[in-house]
């Protein structure tokens, strides 16, 4: 069945191709083809207006993690509205942004109790380095302004974010961009010898030659002017990343030894996205601050923050300091009502335990496609993979500029959705396949992912 029945399903999509305009979209690809119209969810699968449907292979955009159609966290957002619907935090509190803020900061690792809410990822990041930059303004260090990121690394949209981003193409249409930023090599194992230019490094000598860049990134624009490095547990751009051993006890090391602030940026990997509640977790790391977003509240509201260490807020405790930043919709009472419903729900399904028990489910099950001429390396961490794509599997050979554009996205990204399955076919950086489904998915998801993977993979091969 369509759904909802009384939709006017020819009026919706003449708006969508009229009047809507996408994010991150090829508009020209719709001039004679229908927008893709998702109009219900329930548990893993999204229904278009045509009433298919489709797995939902990246709980959206890595948000839904306790996954679709949860009428306790629409209950929670109606509840609060009637209550108070609205309220700014400039100056002022309400109940549920504090209790939210005291629930993270019982979470979070080490002292990283302060929660400044935003109302996404990008603005968290940019908080973040707004942070950064005041911080060492107020205790003597004025010249600590720049950043560190990595190579292909996302970070998001907002002019700042934008900056540390490490995605050329992203990025070109906007400069001149704000300055101090810097990039390094990120921890892309697969792929070591060629960026090392030495062959054969353990993931551990790889990780260890990783962060010492970073290590001489800062000599290199001088300890004094540098604020923070800007790391994501798993590296999203480029196909998920995870950390080589040591790699993150290293990079601690060289921040502290530089009095350079870690930012771990986890607006993907926190909520139980690695299977721990902050994804340094994962790793054993403690940051200076976390930005976090996405699955706060499993998408059911739009919600962001950024934690810091309590010594960062210390210089703020002065009568006449202030950090003269915010957003009017940072830390909104109906947001913050579901990110709490959201975290009830994240204990009384023991979900963060459901994704640490089934990752070597998710992972062996994923590996079967390395039997595929296509694929040549399967890596993630928790309900977070990704898929490399090669034309040759023995010596790692990439696709061309353009046969990665016929590939993903003259057939990949449509032959996928047309398959019944809701993934991202991307090329920031090497062809890759990103899944990341709902938290709630198990073995029966994970068969019917490889199953659709391994068909329209197959006929990819089959076309180059």
């Amino acid at each position: 069945m369509t759904y909802p029945e009384n939709t006017d399903v020819a009026s919706v999509m003449k708006a969508a191709q009229d009047n809507l305009w996408m994010h991150f979209t090829r508009h020209g690809a719709y001039q004679d083809a229908e927008v893709p119209m998702i109009v219900r969810g329930e548990g893993a699968y999204v229904y278009d207006v045509h009433g298919k449907r489709y797995l939902d292979g990246l709980a959206g955009l890595f948000v839904v993690q306790a996954g679709h159609g949860r009428s306790e966290l629409a209950e929670a957002a109606a509840k609060q509205a009637q209550e108070l619907a609205f309220f700014p935090l400039w100056s002022y509190a309400h109940p549920k942004a504090a209790e939210l803020a005291q629930r993270l900061a019982e979470q979070t690792p080490g002292d990283l109790n302060r929660v400044f809410f935003t109302t996404g990822g990008g603005e968290a990041v940019e908080t973040a380095w707004k942070l950064a930059k005041q911080y060492f303004k107020m205790i003597g260090k004025p010249l600590k302004h720049k950043v560190i990121s990595r190579q292909i690394a996302y970070h998001g949209t907002p002019q700042g974010a934008l900056s540390i981003t490490g995605i050329p193409l992203f990025k070109q249409m906007f400069e001149p961009l704000v300055p101090g930023s810097v990039r390094v090599p990120n921890t892309n194992h697969y792929r070591a010898d060629e960026i090392t230019g030495v062959a054969g490094m353990t993931p551990e000598q790889y990780g260890y030659w990783a962060a010492e860049r970073v290590a001489r990134a800062i000599e290199m624009e001088g300890p004094d002017t540098v604020a923070a490095v800007f790391v994501e547990p798993v590296q999203n751009a480029g196909g998920c990343f995870p950390p080589p051993p040591g790699y993150f006890q290293r990079l601690r090391e060289i921040c502290d030894e530089y009095d350079v602030l870690l930012v771990s940026d986890e607006v993907i990997c926190a909520f139980g996205r690695l299977g721990t509640m902050f994804g340094g977790q994962k790793f054993d790391y403690v940051p200076d601050i976390i930005t976090c977003a996405k699955g706060m509240t499993s998408g059911y509201s739009p919600i962001g923050a950024m934690i810091a260490s309590e010594r960062l807020f210390e210089p703020f405790k002065q009568p006449t300091e202030m950090f003269a930043h915010g957003y009017t919709f940072g830390g909104h009472p109906v947001s913050a009502a579901v990110a709490l419903a959201n975290l009830d729900l994240f204990e009384r399904e023991d979900l963060l335990g459901h994704v640490t028990r089934n990752e070597p489910v998710f992972r062996s099950t994923l590996e079967r496609l390395h039997d595929l001429p296509i694929v040549g390396d399967v890596r993630g961490s928790g309900f977070f993979w990704g898929i490399e794509l090669v034309k040759d599997k023995e010596t790692k050979e990439t696709f061309t500029a353009d046969e990665s554009e016929r590939m993903l996205r003259g057939f990949l990204s449509k032959a996928l959705f047309d398959a019944g399955l809701y993934c991202r076919a991307d090329d920031r950086g090497d062809p890759v396949i990103q899944l990341a489904p709902p938290l709630i998915c198990g073995p029966k998801e994970f068969d019917e992912i490889e199953s659709i993977l391994r068909s329209v993979l197959t006929e990819a091969w089959n076309r180059l």
